[in-house]
């Protein structure tokens, strides 16, 4: 069975920030080109990790409860990362999932208020309104809060905290502004980074660590890009009451997830309220006289060009890469991939015995999960000598967008591929909240059963809640659940999380000589 084809098929942004649709590439038997430099008893730390995001903190302070003599470094905090600023915590806590959620949250109560009174409930004129300035406060106070507790987290674990930007000098050498400290091993956990396109006006353009620390909500903002970053933030501007038109190149958002799950999903965002713009191309960002923006974007087919103007943001939610420039890896011996990945193997291990990597800046599943899971793989490979591969089969995923969409295993398509004969089951409904609050929202469950076995191999769903749903259900897909099994099972009513039990009826059949 191809790895690939077992992942799941879905987003992150990990930030976490790219979606779970990656496959992981292992690489078998890469050459030792750099020899060990160093002998035993030459080292300060037995491991010795650049990066205190989440993968890099767990790593840390596993492996010195392994045993090890454990060191990490990490740029000073800011709210905003940049080459001189980061903070313990990393993309997820600081910049991506968590003050991402939160503004999820924030969002939210606008979509509660107007569906109060489909309910009976009646909101004085004028009463309710936002504080956007409270709220980044509120945020910032938490991330902040955050920060500290990781530092608090790597000191109880007895991690040595060294504070600056740090580079690798040989396979046993880490240098921190300056300073050189020798280690048995080395982990690279730095992460991603927001990429920009280049077109002209680029510079004019925020990317999702900016959207996080606007100081006001844009009344009428572009995005360009449709993974989960881009229709995450779409709708949570959307929903704060921000005019919001979302550009991107192919014909329906998220590319790589279930084609159904992307239809539904497509239809469910223009109910939503957004202005969807596929299959263009942006052209450039035009600073007008009164000081807001305008876009244009070119139709990918007959070249029509199209202009969106008064726009106070224009957003680059294209893409994420790795922070591996200037780290000292190529010198070092490190094989690099063409987009500034590390190549690793099954163990996160590079072509260089004594340096691993995990997380975003290889080129596998980017989910802070993910991330923790392989930081767990190498503590247990370095601290106890237990050569320990991360498990990538069934890792669940979400995307926070309005309506919110989870998922576990393959995608019909990827499923099709791989076993060949599959019954499909969906249920498509409005969900019982909406039917009296006025919401257009639906939500649409699919389960894909391989025929021949009658396992269940993936798992999709699109609206409310679905991430808290799933995960439980991810639990089933990961232990081998067969759909006889999720026949059984009782059902939790009135719920739409029992619609995953109570499907008794093929959608369709798809058979490989069909």
């Amino acid at each position: 069975m191809q790895v690939a084809a077992k992942l799941t098929a879905s987003g992150l942004t990990r930030q976490c920030f790219r979606a779970a649709r990656m496959p992981c590439r292992p690489r078998r038997g890469l050459a030792t080109r750099v020899a060990a430099s160093a002998a035993p008893g030459e080292y300060d730390f037995d491991l010795f990790t650049i990066g205190a995001g989440s993968g890099g903190v767990r790593g840390s302070r596993f492996a010195s409860a392994y045993g090890a003599k454990v060191a990490v470094c990490e740029l000073p905090f800011d709210y905003v990362s940049s080459d001189t600023k980061g903070g313990v915590g990393g993309t997820c806590v600081l910049r991506g999932c968590v003050p991402k959620k939160l503004m999820v949250y924030a969002s939210e109560y606008a979509e509660e208020f107007k569906a109060a009174a489909g309910f009976g409930w009646t909101l004085p004129t004028g009463a309710i309104s936002h504080s956007w300035t409270a709220f980044i406060d509120a945020k910032r106070k938490e991330l902040l809060r955050l920060n500290n507790a990781y530092k608090n987290t790597l000191n109880n674990a007895k991690v040595t905290l060294v504070e600056g930007r740090g580079k690798v000098v040989d396979a046993h050498t880490v240098e921190v502004d300056g300073k050189r400290y020798r280690a048995k091993n080395i982990l690279i956990a730095v992460g991603g980074k927001p990429t920009r396109l280049n077109i002209p006006g680029a510079e004019l353009c925020i990317t999702s660590d900016e959207a996080l620390e606007l100081p006001a909500c844009p009344k009428k903002i572009a995005i360009l890009g449709s993974g989960y970053i881009a229709v995450e933030f779409a709708g949570i501007f959307s929903r704060f009451g921000s005019e919001v038109h979302t550009c991107f190149r192919q014909p329906t958002p998220l590319r790589g997830f279930d084609s159904e799950v992307r239809k539904f999903a497509n239809e469910q965002y223009v109910a939503a309220g957004l202005h969807l713009h596929p299959s263009v191309n942006p052209v450039s960002v035009q600073r007008q006289p009164d000081g807001k923006l305008s876009l244009t974007v070119k139709a990918v087919e007959g070249g029509a060009t199209t202009t969106l103007t008064d726009l106070d943001q224009v957003m680059m939610a294209t893409g994420r890469a790795p922070k591996t420039q200037g780290l000292g890896l190529e010198e070092a011996g490190v094989t690099m991939g063409a987009k500034g990945e590390i190549v690793v193997n099954d163990f996160c291990r590079t072509n260089v015995p004594s340096i691993w990597a995990i997380g975003d800046v290889i080129d596998r599943i980017q989910l802070t999960p993910v991330a923790l899971m392989e930081g767990m793989a190498v503590a247990k490979s370095v601290a106890l000598s237990q050569p320990t591969k991360p498990d990538y089969w069934a890792v669940p995923s979400a995307v926070f967008s309005n309506p919110e969409i989870a998922t576990v295993g393959y995608t019909e398509e990827a499923a099709a591929a791989e076993f060949g004969d599959l019954d499909i089951f969906t249920a498509s409904f409005k969900p019982m909240r909406n039917t009296i609050s006025g919401s257009p929202i639906r939500t649409f469950m699919k389960v894909v059963v391989d025929a021949n076995t009658q396992k269940v191999v993936g798992m999709h769903m699109v609206g409310a809640d679905a991430a808290e749903i799933m995960q439980g259900f991810a639990v089933a897909v990961k232990m081998g659940v067969t759909k006889a099994d999720l026949d059984s099972v009782v059902g939790i009513h009135p719920s739409a999380a029992e619609e995953f039990v109570t499907m008794r009826t093929v959608t369709r059949k798809v058979r490989r000589n069909a």
